[in-house]
């Protein structure tokens, strides 16, 4: 079953979304807010896998609420799925950064909506590659010195993260470097460990920010 908390200050947001989500087997709604203090406490209280979280909300907004909730040890399996109305912009970006796992703008299908939930439940970045360089692009004008250790990686490590940058999935990154797909989960995690990356989509943007992989060769 995947627990779902929602985060609006539109109750008829909430409701729409809702109703979508309660209609699956596999989805259950555990709780809803209507700012991001009160989405940190639910989310404390309730463990919830994801989170879909408005972006411009009172009290405390949506990448804040990101930010608090991927520096809590105890909310580490939650995975942080921005709402937003105006698709790519620097509050994406920001949010992010913060730790989101993706971003999905609000007139969505219902369809794509149900199973962009069931992929970030898995973990999984809803991230496209053409989606995530035209975000680099625009906000990020040139590498970063994140002193995030990338001499720490060794060479598989870091071909394994290019690859994660460029949108592969696991099976897929093991096609490519020629290793299972367990060897493949293993380089990406210990990536993710040694750069201090949330999930799959901060270990993306890092890999931009710091200059590994760039949008020219991606």
């Amino acid at each position: 079953m995947i627990r779902v908390l929602l985060v609006d200050d539109q109750p008829l947001i909430r409701s729409g979304f809702r109703a979508l989500l309660d209609i699956e087997d596999d989805i259950q709604v555990v709780a809803e807010a209507a700012n991001g203090s009160d989405a940190l406490a639910l989310a404390r209280r309730h463990l919830p896998d994801i989170a879909l979280i408005d972006i411009q909300m009172p009290v405390v907004d949506g990448i804040e609420a990101t930010r608090r909730i991927a520096a809590d040890p105890a909310l580490s399996g939650v995975h942080v799925v921005i709402l937003t109305n105006y698709g790519l912009d620097e509050h994406v970006f920001n949010a992010l950064r913060a730790g989101a796992a993706g971003f999905l703008v609000k007139d969505i299908e219902p369809e794509d909506f149900l199973h962009s939930v069931r992929v970030a439940a898995r973990g999984d970045a809803l991230l496209a590659p053409s989606i995530t360089r035209r975000l680099i692009d625009r906000y990020v004008s040139q590498p970063l010195d994140t002193g995030v250790g990338l001499d720490e990686l060794t060479n598989r490590e870091r071909e394994a993260v290019c690859l994660v940058a460029r949108g592969l999935t696991n099976d897929e990154i093991a096609d490519r470097m020629v290793i299972s797909p367990l060897t493949a989960k293993t380089h990406v995690n210990r990536a993710m460990t040694k750069l201090h990356a949330r999930d799959r989509a901060q270990l993306v943007v890092l890999a931009y920010e710091s200059g590994l992989v760039t949008p020219r060769t991606s």
